[in-house]
């Protein structure tokens, strides 16, 4: 009863700015500070998903879906570069045994 409330109510669209705003800091501020690739590839992910979350909310608020079918395709692709980026450092983990991306410089060659 109470959550159906809270959905008729509506959310405003500063709720979701913020929310996007602090998901995509969050992102960025992992891409800069953290070294695994792993965590690198979950910031990328979560700064894809903070895009993707302010596009739908403002092709809802604009009552128009053209976001909303983007938004699929962006999905198909970072499901993709998930895809290939962890097969990626899996075969790198099995030659230098390290997800540290400073070491990956010693894969040129």
């Amino acid at each position: 009863m109470v959550l159906a409330s809270i959905f008729q109510a509506g959310v405003s669209i500063q709720f979701y700015i913020v929310l996007s705003s602090i998901l995509f800091a969050i992102g960025v501020t992992g891409v800069l500070i953290r070294r695994n690739a792993i965590i690198l590839l979950m910031c990328i992910e979560l700064m894809l998903n903070a895009v993707n979350l302010l596009m739908v909310a403002f092709s809802t608020y604009l009552g128009k879906a053209d976001a909303q079918i983007f938004v699929f395709f962006i999905m198909v692709v970072a499901a993709a570069e998930a895809t290939v980026g962890l097969s990626i450092i899996v075969m790198a983990y099995r030659n230098i045994r390290s997800t540290d991306v400073g070491i990956f410089n010693k894969l040129k060659g």
